[in-house]
C-alpha cells in the first residue's frame, strides 16, 4: 500500500502567500502519513490578467516554489508532484509544467501541458490558454514512491489516447492536477476521471484547485481518487481546500488488467469510407 495525499487549493496571485500556503499543506500530508503528495494545476500563481502574470512569471530555476520543493520532499520525506507550476522556458516562452521530486529531493520528471484549454463555453467563459503557453510535446512515466507514475495536466484527461500510451507504458497510477471550471466540472470531472481509469485499469488521482480565486475565477474542487475498476475510493465533497487521503495498492492495477486485458487487445484499423448524409 502507498499511502497518498491530494491537496486542493485556492490558489491565488502572490507567489510567495501560495508557497507558504503550499509548505503548510505539505507537512499536515506528512504527517498523515503520505508517502506521495500531489498538488493541483497552477500550484505557484494563478493570473488570469495576462499583463499582471508576464510581470512576475519566473524560470524555473528562479520560481518560489519550484527552489523550495526539494527541501519540502526531503524535510517531510515524501515524494512531492508539484502538479503544475507555471514558469517561462529558456526561449522566452511560457510553459504549464508539471515537476515532480522525490523523496530525497531529486528532480525526477518534468512535464509540459500537451493539450491547451481554447474553447467558448458561453457568454464571458472564452478560454485561450495557447495565447499565453506553449504546448509540451512529450509523454512521461516518471517511477515515484515505489510506483509508475503517468503525468499530465487538466484538459489532458479528455484525450484518452495520452492515458492509453502512458499506460501502455507501465503506468499505474494516472495522475490529473487540474483546475476545472465550474461548468465543466458540474458535467464531466467525475465521468471522465472514472472513464480513465476504467479504460485503463490504473489509479487516477486528481488534485484539484477549488472555490473563487483572486483573479476572479471559479474552479470546480472535488479532488478525487479512483480505483483501476473505477470505483470512487475518497472525494472531497466541496470547493473548499483541504487534504485528500487515499492508500492505494499497485497490485490492484495488475489484478484490473488480469480480469480485463484492455491494453493487449489493442488492434491497428483503417478508417473505412465514410458515408455522407444526404444535403437537406
Amino acid at each position: 500500500m502507498v499511502r497518498v495525499a491530494l491537496i486542493q487549493a485556492r490558489t491565488g496571485t502572490d507567489p510567495v502567500a501560495n508557497l507558504e500556503a503550499l509548505a503548510q499543506t505539505v507537512a499536515q500530508a506528512a504527517g498523515g502519513g503520505a508517502r506521495l503528495v500531489l498538488t493541483p494545476e497552477g500550484s505557484n500563481l494563478l493570473q488570469r490578467d495576462r499583463a499582471a502574470l508576464l510581470q512576475v512569471l519566473r524560470d524555473e530555476d528562479s520560481d518560489p516554489m519550484v527552489a523550495a520543493a526539494p527541501a519540502l520532499a526531503r524535510q517531510h520525506g515524501v515524494a512531492l508532484v508539484l502538479g503544475s507550476v507555471l514558469v517561462r522556458r529558456p526561449d522566452g516562452t511560457l510553459a504549464n509544467r508539471l515537476m515532480a521530486f522525490d523523496a530525497d529531493g531529486t528532480l525526477v520528471a518534468r512535464y509540459d501541458k500537451i493539450h491547451l484549454f481554447d474553447v467558448d463555453l458561453g457568454p464571458g467563459a472564452e478560454h485561450r490558454e495557447s495565447g499565453t503557453y506553449t504546448p509540451g510535446a512529450q509523454a512521461v512515466v516518471a517511477g515515484l514512491a515505489g510506483v509508475q507514475v503517468g503525468l499530465s495536466i487538466c484538459y489532458d484527461l479528455r484525450f484518452a489516447h495520452l492515458y492509453r500510451a502512458l499506460s501502455q507504458a507501465g503506468a499505474q497510477v494516472l495522475v490529473v492536477p487540474s483546475a476545472f471550471t465550474v461548468p465543466t466540472g458540474q458535467a464531466h470531472w467525475e465521468v471522465l476521471l472514472r472513464a480513465r481509469a476504467i479504460e485503463n485499469g490504473a489509479w487516477v488521482l486528481a488534485a484539484a484547485q477549488g472555490g473563487i480565486h483572486a483573479d476572479g475565477r471559479a474552479t470546480w474542487g472535488r479532488s478525487m481518487v479512483v480505483s483501476p475498476w473505477g470505483e470512487v475510493t475518497a472525494a472531497l465533497p466541496d470547493d473548499a481546500p483541504g487534504v485528500l487521503f487515499a492508500d492505494i495498492d499497485p497490485a490492484a492495477s495488475t489484478e484490473a488488467r488480469r480480469r480485463i486485458p484492455a491494453l493487449r487487445h489493442d488492434r491497428p484499423f483503417e478508417l473505412g469510407r465514410v458515408h455522407a448524409l444526404p444535403p437537406g
